[in-house]
């Protein structure tokens, strides 16, 4: 687990986005864990929660949204959301709520993009590959995202590895691909690769995404988009209104903005 400032026993603030995945994924563990406690039969709603290629391309197109609320196992549980809590509150620092939120979600959905990829490629090319493929769940995808984020944009950070060994976020990123790269060669390669994906989901919306978050970026876009049908709607009004005004022997004129000009006026600014 990374830490970073002068503080290496210390915690980002628990806000913001941070606090909601936090709450969201701790909340989805007890309630699945309380649910199979119920009743043993409940372990199927988690299997209809996790990223499964073949279930997904039969139908089952919510799971890319699901699995990382998965978790399995109160260890691996404990470690996912220490270090969602340590890297998301870490970006939370430089950057708002919003653009962390999506930051996250498109690193999970990356993950699941990635896997699904392998899974196409393998049953065309290689089958033999999908005799070890288990379903992907957990947000290992979305954490791989946030930190190669960090490696990106604050690579000259320092981190102690493992509460011990001291070293720069960007070469922590790297030893964590190559370990994924190795992973590629054994068991576990639909993992590997899928937070390969996760990674690479990371950096595109590093480099490509606004400031201020994918939510803001489509907001903005529609509001410019129901500008631009009104202004389109004025437009067509004026000239509408032209013909009908030359119908009744008057002149009126509009400018490309729909908004009429008045010639006296002009006039009367000429000669003042």
């Amino acid at each position: 687990m990374p830490r970073f400032g002068s503080s290496p026993l210390a915690f980002p603030d628990f806000k913001g986005a941070t606090r909601r995945l936090i709450l969201i994924n701790l909340g989805t563990y007890f309630a699945l864990l309380l649910a199979n406690l119920a009743t043993p039969s409940a372990a199927r709603i988690a299997g209809l929660l996790v990223f499964d290629p073949f279930s997904f391309m039969r139908g089952a197109l919510w799971q890319p949204f699901t699995y990382s609320f998965v978790h399995i196992g109160i260890v691996g549980t404990l470690f996912e959301l220490l270090s969602l809590w340590f890297l998301a509150g870490f970006l939370e620092n430089f950057h708002d709520a919003n653009w962390v939120t999506s930051l996250y979600a498109v690193s999970v959905l990356g993950t699941a993009a990635a896997a699904l990829v392998l899974y196409l490629v393998a049953g065309t090319l290689a089958p033999s590959l999908l005799n070890n493929v288990s379903p992907l769940y957990g947000c290992f995808g979305g954490i791989f995202g946030l930190l190669v984020a960090i490696g990106v944009l604050y690579g000259d950070t320092q981190f102690l590895l493992f509460f011990v060994i001291g070293i720069k976020a960007r070469y922590m990123v790297i030893v964590y691909a190559l370990v994924a790269v190795a992973m590629l060669f054994g068991q576990e390669r639909m993992y590997a690769f899928a937070q390969l994906g996760g990674a690479l989901a990371g950096i595109a919306f590093v480099r490509m995404a606004p400031r201020r978050g994918m939510s803001f970026m489509l907001s903005e876009s529609w509001y410019g988009l129901r500008n631009r049908y009104y202004r389109w709607k004025r437009r067509r009004a004026a000239r509408k209104f032209e013909v009908y005004m030359r119908s009744q022997g008057r002149t009126v004129k509009f400018d490309g903005q729909g908004n009429r000009i008045d010639e006296d006026a002009d006039d009367k600014k000429r000669w003042n």
